[in-house]
Order: C-alpha cells, then sequence, then structure tokens
C-alpha cells in the first residue's frame, strides 16, 4: 500500500527566485562544513556503544553473576545490545570481504603517497593533491579531453531548464511518500498554464511547516539585508533546517536551528546537543519536540517565531542561528503562530490547550490577553485588512473572527464577533487573500476547498468543491496582486492543484468589483495540476493518510464540547 500526501505549502512571491538557480558545488569548504554536521552522528553513535556496553556490565554487576555461560539468556541479551551499538560506530577492517583490500598497509605503500603528493609535503585534501595538475586554458588544448563542444550547448540547455522568469512564483510542497520526506519546489507558470517541479530537498522526517524566508541564512560573503530565497522547514524532528531554493541538488541545509545548530562563533555547540529521544524537558535554547508551525516577521527580518508540540514558543536570531528567547505560556501543544501586520513585535499563537494568545515579544513578563475556543486550535490569521481582528480556525470546523481590542478576563467568556461552522469535520487549513477584502477560502478532512464572501453583512458560502486531493491539509492564495485569485490547494492524495478561483462563476459574481477586466459569458473553469504518478490509493488509503498526519500533529480526534455558537 502506497502512502502519499502533501502536508502543507507556501508560496514564494515574483521576483525573489535567481532567473537560473546554481547546481550544488561540493568544493572543500563544503566538505568541512558537512564532516562538521556528520561528526556529530558519529559523536551519537560512539556515546550509544558506550552506554550500551556500561549498561551490560552494570546489569552483570547487578545479578552478581559476572561469569554467566556465554549460553545464558542474559548475557546473550547484553552482548546483543553492545554488538549492535558497535556495529553502528565502528567498521570491522578484518572482515573476509575487506581483507582483500589490506586496509592495514594502504598508506605504506610508497608509489600511492608519491603518488598522493605526501613525500613532497604538501598536505592531502578530499581533491587529493589538486595543485601539481596541469591547467590548460581551454578543452582544445588538453590532450586528454577528447569531447567536443556538444558538452557546452548540453550545459547551455541544462541551464535553461532551470530558468525562473520573473513572472513566475514557486510553490513549495512539503511531501511525504511511502517512508521518503521531502520538499518539492515547484514553478507555476501563470500565462501558460504550466505547473511542474524545478527540484526537490530531502528531509529527515516528516514535515509539518514551512516558512519562506527573504534573507540569506548562513551564506558567506553576503550582506545581511540583501535579499534571498531561502526556505524554512520543521519537521517531526525538534530541528529546524533552512535551505537555500536558488541551490539545487543540496546535500545539507544551511543552517540548523536546535540541537543540531551552532553557536555564535560558528561551531558545534556540543554542550547543547542532545542525542534524539533523550533531553525532552523544554528548554530555553532549542525545541525538544516535532516543529509544528513557523512564522517569518516580514519587517524584523532576522527574526523567525516557532511553535512546537513541545508547548514552547520560540524566538530566532537568523544572524546568529540562535534561541534568542523562549516562552511558555501554553499549557498544550503550540501548533500556529502569525506575527501582526503593523506591531511587528506582536505574535499570535494557538494551542491544543484551546486558547489563543496575543503576546508583545518585547515584554516577555507582560500579562497577555487570551482567548478561549471550543476545541483544539487548527490555524490563526490576523485579517489583512483590519490589524484589530483575527481568525481562529478548529478541530470540530468551526471558524471564530474575533476584536483584539476585546479580550475577555477569562478565556471561557471569549464572545466572537462571528462565528460560522465551516465544515463538519476539522479545518485544518484556511486563508485570507490580502488583495481581495472579504474573500476566505477553507479546507477540511471532509476533503472539501469552500470559498467564502465574509464582508461586513457577515461569512456566506459561494462556492464549494472537491478538488480531489483527498483530505485538504493546505488552502493558500497567492501572494501577488498579479495573481490574487489562484489558490494553492493540497492533501492527503499526494498532488499539488492550482486553482484560478476568478474562472467560477459564483466566484465572479460575488466579487466583481475586483475583476473588471473580466468578460460577461460563460469561462471555462481553471484548475492546473501535478498529479503524483504513484498515487494510487483507494477510499481507505486517503483515511490512513490523513490520520497519519493527524496523528504527527498529536491531533485529537474526540468530540468535545462546544462552548456555544453564535
Amino acid at each position: 500500500m502506497s502512502l502519499s500526501m502533501i502536508t502543507t505549502t507556501a508560496w514564494v512571491p515574483r521576483g525573489f527566485a535567481a532567473p537560473f538557480p546554481k547546481k550544488y558545488d561540493f568544493d572543500e569548504a563544503e566538505f568541512e562544513r558537512i564532516a562538521e554536521l556528520a561528526k556529530l552522528q558519529l559523536d551519537d553513535a560512539q556515546e550509544d556503544l558506550e552506554e550500551a556496553q556500561d549498561d551490560a556490565s552494570e546489569g552483570e554487576e547487578a545479578s552478581g553473576d559476572v561469569s554467566a555461560p556465554t549460553g545464558s539468556k542474559s548475557k546473550k541479551g547484553k552482548e546483543s545490545k553492545v554488538k549492535q551499538a558497535a556495529a553502528a560506530a565502528i567498521i570491522d577492517i578484518n572482515d573476509d570481504d575487506l581483507k582483500k583490500y589490506n586496509l592495514d598497509n594502504y598508506d605504506d605503500d610508497e608509489e600511492d603517497e608519491t603518488a598522493g603528493g605526501v613525500s613532497d609535503g604538501q598536505p592531502m585534501s578530499i581533491f587529493g593533491n589538486i595543485k601539481s595538475l596541469a591547467y590548460y586554458e581551454s578543452n582544445k588544448e588538453d590532450p586528454y579531453i577528447t569531447l567536443d563542444d556538444a558538452n557546452v550547448e548540453d550545459e547551455e540547455d541544462d541551464r535553461e531548464d532551470l530558468q525562473v522568469l520573473a513572472t513566475d512564483n514557486l510553490v513549495l510542497a512539503a511531501k511525504v511518500e511511502d517512508e521518503l520526506a521531502h520538499l518539492e519546489v515547484y514553478v507555476y507558470e501563470d500565462e501558460a498554464d504550466n505547473l511542474y517541479v524545478h527540484h526537490d530537498i530531502m528531509l529527515p522526517a516528516i514535515p509539518l511547516c514551512v516558512e519562506w524566508l527573504d534573507l540569506p541564512v548562513g551564506k558567506q560573503g553576503v550582506a545581511a539585508d540583501a535579499a534571498a530565497n531561502f526556505v524554512a522547514i520543521g519537521t517531526m524532528d525538534p530541528d529546524i533546517e533552512i535551505w537555500d531554493l536558488d541551490t539545487v541538488d543540496c546535500m545539507y541545509p544551511n543552517a540548523i536551528l536546535g540541537q543540531g545548530g551552532k553557536d555564535n562563533d560558528g561551531a558545534v555547540d556540543k554542550k547543547k546537543k542532545k542525542k534524539k529521544g533523550k533531553g525532552k524537558t523544554a528548554n530555553d535554547q532549542y525545541h525538544v519536540d516535532a516543529v509544528l508551525s513557523l512564522a517569518a516577521n516580514r519587517k524584523h527580518r532576522n527574526l523567525l517565531a516557532s511553535a512546537s508540540a513541545d508547548k514552547t514558543v520560540k524566538l530566532w536570531d537568523l544572524n546568529t542561528a540562535t534561541c534568542a528567547k523562549s516562552y511558555t505560556y501554553h499549557t498544550d501543544k503550540v501548533c500556529s503562530l502569525a506575527w501582526h501586520t503593523v506591531e511587528s513585535t506582536v505574535l499570535l499563537s494557538g494551542s491544543y490547550d484551546r486558547t489563543i494568545v496575543a503576546a508583545d515579544m518585547r515584554a516577555p513578563e507582560a500579562t497577555r490577553p487570551r482567548w478561549g475556543v471550543e476545541s483544539d486550535v487548527e490555524n490563526i490569521r490576523w485579517d489583512p485588512h483590519d490589524p484589530n481582528f483575527f481568525f481562529v480556525s478548529t478541530e470540530n470546523g468551526i471558524v471564530h473572527y474575533h476584536d483584539v481590542r476585546m479580550a475577555p478576563k477569562n478565556p471561557t467568556l471569549t464572545k466572537a464577533v462571528w462565528t460560522l461552522q465551516a465544515h463538519d469535520e476539522s479545518v485544518s487549513s484556511f486563508d485570507i487573500n490580502a488583495h481581495v477584502p472579504g474573500f476566505m477560502a477553507t479546507g477540511s478532512g471532509d476533503r472539501t476547498v469552500k470559498l467564502w464572501n465574509i464582508q461586513a453583512s457577515g461569512p456566506s458560502m459561494v462556492v464549494s468543491r472537491d478538488l480531489d486531493v483527498g483530505k485538504v491539509f493546505s488552502t493558500q492564495f497567492a501572494p501577488d496582486a498579479e495573481v490574487a485569485f489562484r489558490l494553492a490547494v493540497a492533501g492527503s492524495k499526494g498532488n499539488l492543484t492550482v486553482w484560478d478561483t476568478s474562472t467560477n462563476a459564483a466566484v465572479r459574481q460575488a466579487f466583481a468589483s475586483k475583476l473588471p477586466n473580466r468578460e460577461d459569458g460563460d469561462v471555462e473553469e481553471r484548475m492546473i495540476g501535478v498529479e503524483d504518478d504513484s498515487s494510487e490509493e483507494s477510499s481507505d488509503d486517503e483515511e490512513e493518510g490523513g490520520s497519519g498526519l493527524a496523528d504527527a500533529k498529536g491531533s485529537d480526534d474526540d468530540n468535545d464540547e462546544s462552548m456555544g455558537e453564535e
């Protein structure tokens, strides 16, 4: 049975992607950087080995039978544990298959030393003694190169294949296929009705949230205030990985926020590093559980907020890749974050403790307004057209609209401006159109996407559609005014669809004033998608895919008693 699903998506505004993304360059500096990161994994294996040996010794001493026979069950178990840890940390060079290579004397061969450049005192590098190699200004002068200039043309063709136009959008889709997790980077060509995968990034665990960044993180020789095209990714692991979207086929992230990160001097902070499965107590330096939400501050570009299943909210300084502050004002998993559009230091957070908090990050000890809802919070959004209001979607299918100036004295006394039963199941995703006032889209586990008119008269449904993406996990409007009506939708079937909602008759009627150039008459509805070739799930398979994400985020499927609905 094949499992394929897209857990979340994000748009990249036009003009930020490099016209010609570069291929990954594995040079000496990159090797040293990766070697340092990989050393952490080797250190883990060594520590596991030592702990296994210590556990075995303690077990033998406790039993009082250190000289137990080899065939005893207890000792076999201890030996097995030690051997498993040892196998993960070392390689036996005396193995029969390796003996023929004479690895013990591999470096003793005089000819090899001379060829490798050791005998003349030059240091070895991963590329050998490249300084002693002959250099030719052109391939024609090099007698060892027999290929013609056709290869140059092939390289130019490859370069053109990677080209991203200024009128293109990127769409980032976090995807899980069986046991593989990766981020697919799509190019959306609106005028050409084209959507395709440009490249992808392999991830260490199930991705749960992505956030586009316009700041160059971990780039040497680049000004801190320069424009960039990066992405931060939160997964089931506690670390946050940051990748350069303009580099294709990267092996390792540009920066890691968390346990595998670096200190202010750029060196690995071994004191902060903890092995997976250990150090589960929340702390002020890094997350210790899954990262459920990320929010980049668009005015203070070096600030990134993260929310985790460890019940904390953390504020990261992207210039130093360190945690600047940690907050613990929720009592359950924190699942959604949103920075205020005007007051750039105010962060809205929603939690499975069924509350929403608006906190000023400059005053961590100040009293924070708190609102309550009837079930677990799914997503939160500020109203882009009126900064005094915000939206909340919940696990039981309700969307609330709140006035931030009307904070209750007690969360149980919360009164919303309006409450909408949008779906029969969880509103797993929703978005507010930044360019079309009153235009809201919601997606649900009931497999439907609904478009709403939420202008002054109150919310009313415009259209409901099943876009055949399975359980809907993500609905996001495009960020640019030129493509304001494009809605990216993805879910448990593992495919991505971009719906041009302006081609829907009901939408044209509801928001006619925003479509002055649209001609009267019938318009063919426009949807662009790339289906997942490996996705042939039945209805039961989709159910399993949907529940898999719910389990990953720690969702509670029990029916909760409602606080009431206006």
